[in-house]
């Protein structure tokens, strides 16, 4: 653990650690193949497995799924613009001691082991994409922990593959390859690592450098700084399911949001045995944890002093999250640009020490939870606090849908509210979601929040 101070250190280890590979092959390895893996396709078929991997995806509703298994070939292949039938092959998952069969969407050759959302997909390449059905019952990638997904799933190959000519392009055998490893795009990109404070408490956190930085480490360029607050489920060790439980963090690294907003995204973790301090210590609001994120953030800015715009520091949360970003800001208020609290709860008596912080709100009216209005441990809800803020002279734009509209929609119903604040120079604005809307739990609210780019737009060009 490298030391930055007499009295901290903040350890950054590697991202996602592959395990080991494993060289798996088909029936077909031992055959004599032509062509090279750079050159032309193999004939009579014969193109050998050299490598599986399942290929996973944090989605909005479902969590950490498994979306995918790529296979790689020795020999590149190219089905001279044919298709190849999903019942080509079949799919085995071994989840919680339990296999079952997963369902083939759709099969394409490609160059890389990802996923493409195309709706022609593919081309030719050494690999072969295999989706799967993300509604199947046995998709999770986690539980409260990740599962151990290392060889858990096996692929056979039961129909051979031909040109739209008649060409045989791969021939079925009667042996299943299993997966060497696992990929979880834009998660995989986070680096891991650990904090401990001044008095030997410690966090664990993953950690997003923006590309530009990566690149050249002694660029002066500023960057925001995005700190995520994940929710009570996420209490863990694994320094894993605050990225992978919900699709907070993910949001702000994904390619698409980074190259319009490059920005630093740290999340840090609750550990166990849970924290706990008196009947409202949530958490991120617990003495303990609470100190040792702040001086977890005021750690990570002054070590990247030349590279954090410290105008820009934004908090995210959900639940608990929500609730720690309410408790900060009264804490911090000379900090923070801006904030994004979901379904959270706090103290309405501190209300009157935020007034002046940008902040986009959001909960179910009938969350069940987190009660809009009561909140949780005496503390008030949402609804209750953002009264609070009023009393205390912030304006504040209110709006009401319905949480399960399509995304076209959502974002412009976001858009319509974000007019009226500017129209009254409102900076907290308040979206509450119609009884009966959301998706899956009426606690879940978030599961639009983030993937709402008008959200995200107003969040990045808040500046202190």
């Amino acid at each position: 653990m490298r030391r930055i101070t007499r009295r901290t250190a903040l350890a950054v280890t590697a991202g996602a650690v592959a395990a080991p590979a494993v060289t798996t092959a088909t029936a077909t390895a031992a055959d004599t193949t032509t062509g090279t893996s750079g050159g032309r396709q193999s004939t009579g078929g014969r193109n050998p497995v050299l490598r599986t991997d399942l290929v996973t995806r944090v989605t909005p509703r479902n969590n950490w799924l498994v979306t995918a298994v790529a296979l790689q070939y020795a020999h590149r292949i190219d089905l001279r613009g044919g298709a190849i039938l999903p019942s080509a092959f079949q799919v085995k998952a071994t989840v919680g001691g339990q296999t079952a069969a997963r369902t083939v969407t759709r099969v394409y050759s490609s160059t890389t082991a990802e996923v493409d959302d195309r709706s022609r997909p593919g081309r030719p390449g050494d690999r072969l994409i295999i989706e799967l059905d993300p509604n199947d019952s046995n998709a999770r990638a986690a539980g409260t922990d990740p599962l151990p997904l290392d060889r858990a799933y096996s692929v056979r190959q039961v129909a051979d593959v031909h040109t739209p000519e008649g060409e045989l392009v791969l021939r079925a055998g009667p042996f299943a390859v299993r997966n060497d490893n696992v990929t979880t795009p834009v998660v995989d990109d986070f680096a891991a690592g650990s904090f401990t404070d001044s008095t030997g408490f410690e966090l664990d956190f993953r950690l997003y450098r923006p590309e530009g930085y990566v690149r050249n480490p002694g660029t002066r360029t500023r960057y925001p700084l995005v700190v995520t607050l994940h929710g009570g489920g996420e209490v863990a060790d694994n320094n894993m399911t605050q990225l992978t439980s919900n699709r907070i963090a993910v949001t702000f690294a994904k390619p698409e949001r980074q190259r319009r907003d490059p920005a630093f995204v740290l999340s840090p973790q609750i550990p166990l045995p849970r924290p706990m301090d008196g009947p409202d210590g949530t958490d991120w609001t617990d003495a303990k944890v609470q100190a040792a994120l702040i001086e977890l953030i005021d750690t990570f800015v002054s070590e990247h002093s030349r590279n954090v715009d410290t105008a820009r520091l934004y908090l995210v949360g959900l639940s608990s999250g929500g609730r720690g970003i309410y408790s900060l800001l009264a804490k911090r208020p000379d900090v923070f640009a801006a904030a994004l609290p979901t379904a959270g709860w706090g103290d309405a008596a501190t209300m009157d020490r935020i007034t002046h912080i940008p902040i986009w709100a959001d909960h179910s009216i009938d969350d069940p939870v987190v009660p809009y209005r009561e909140g949780r441990f005496g503390k008030p809800g949402t609804w209750t606090l953002m009264n609070a803020l009023e009393t205390a002279g912030a304006r504040v734009s209110r709006g009401e849908w319905a949480n399960d509209l399509p995304k076209a929609q959502f974002e412009a119903r976001s858009r319509e509210l974000l007019r009226q604040a500017g129209a009254t120079r409102s900076h907290v604005l308040f979206t509450s979601y119609t009884p009966g809307t959301t998706p899956v739990n009426p606690h879940l609210a978030w599961a639009q929040t983030y993937e709402n780019d008008v959200v995200i737009d107003w969040l990045f060009a808040q500046s202190r």
